[in-house]
């Protein structure tokens, strides 16, 4: 055999894993000047997944890139997995449509329409289909037998703002947030009067009766649970004080306590924002983090203690994601106007 002082492929990607400025290795080259088209091949590993931490190495594949896998919405939101059907859904909210992404052959087709201006979506224990509709203000789920029934439409005897992500429990709790983003203009939804104070919700799976959970928040957005369902994490887009991601004490399954902001959304210089957010089966949270400019829009990776670990840097402001495919180890982002994936070395909490 003849013997180099070259890497060997273990040894090569080891190496990418392990080390923090892999990316260097591939070039400096911004997202927006890559070409998405897929004619071009991406020399691995992929510049656009840089390590900002060491610990980023046991997550970032040496040879896995970016893809994008569809183009062509208006303002792409709520990525959701079904394992069952081996098929990714997420909205296009100004088209007023759900699509869905085919596994098998990435065929994308319309899956839903109209859809109700639906942002936020995601698929209960029994693999129902729960979306938060900006146009009716409420909360549904789309039943085996095609019924839709509402989950939620009214606080207080008033309607909700606009519903806008979901998340459901361990216990069968679905729990979403409203910060009215879809009823402030007719781009999203219909523009109305917001009804009640941007807040948290969760639906008891027994009666489906509603409690507020958290109100003192800005515009709550994105959600989602620690992988021990101990922890809530809320990203608030609000602008205000309380902007960032924070993090709740979950008591006895239905209540929160002890909110603390678990993250600042200043980056390089950059301030932007922290949308749709997803804990992997370690805890580390993964933030689709927008409205920064080019450098600070993409996908933000948190370990549990806060620190920033990872950044996938993205062409478009990206506004959620989520983990899927059979391993659950395939990240998908909805960005503006195209969806995105990524094979991580990590697996999403259920």
């Amino acid at each position: 055999m003849l013997k180099t002082n070259a890497l060997d492929r273990r040894g090569f990607l080891g190496a990418a894993l392990g080390a923090a400025g892999a990316s260097a290795l591939a070039g400096s080259a911004g997202a927006a000047d890559r070409d998405w088209t897929g004619a071009a091949p991406v020399r691995y590993p992929d510049a656009d997944v840089e390590a900002l931490d060491p610990r980023f190495g046991a997550y970032k594949l040496g040879n896995a890139a970016v893809q994008r896998l569809h183009t062509g919405t208006l303002w792409a939101e709520g990525p959701a997995w079904s394992g069952v059907g081996r098929y990714l859904v997420w909205s296009d909210i100004p088209s007023d449509v759900q699509l869905r992404w085919l596994d098998d052959d990435g065929r994308v087709s319309v899956f839903r329409r109209p859809s109700q201006n639906s942002n936020g979506n995601t698929f209960d224990r029994e693999g129902r289909q729960i979306s938060c509709e900006h146009g009716s203000r409420r909360v549904v789920r789309y039943e085996h037998s095609g019924a839709v029934t509402v989950l939620a439409e009214r606080w207080n005897g008033k309607p909700l703002n606009a519903p806008n992500d979901v998340v459901v429990h361990a216990d069968g709790g679905i729990w979403f947030t409203d910060p009215g983003y879809g009823s402030m203009g007719d781009y999203e939804g219909h523009k109305g009067k917001l009804e009640v104070k941007e807040a948290v919700y969760r639906i008891d799976p027994a009666g489906g009766s509603m409690d507020l959970v958290v109100e003192g928040l800005g515009k709550p957005n994105g959600l989602c649970f620690s992988p021990d369902q101990k922890k809530l994490y809320v990203a608030d887009t609000g602008g205000g004080p309380t902007h960032g991601i924070w993090v709740y004490d979950v008591v006895d399954g239905k209540k929160l306590a002890g909110g603390r902001r678990f993250a600042a959304m200043d980056f390089r210089g950059k301030t932007g924002g922290a949308d749709g957010i997803r804990c992997d089966v370690d805890g580390n949270v993964w933030a689709a983090c927008g409205w920064g400019g080019d450098g600070y829009d993409g996908v933000h990776v948190f370990t549990p203690d806060a620190a920033r670990i990872g950044f996938v840097r993205l062409p478009e402001i990206p506004s959620n994601l989520c983990f899927g495919g059979v391993k659950r180890n395939r990240l998908f982002i909805t960005a503006s106007q195209s969806l995105y994936a990524l094979y991580v070395n990590a697996q999403g909490a259920l």
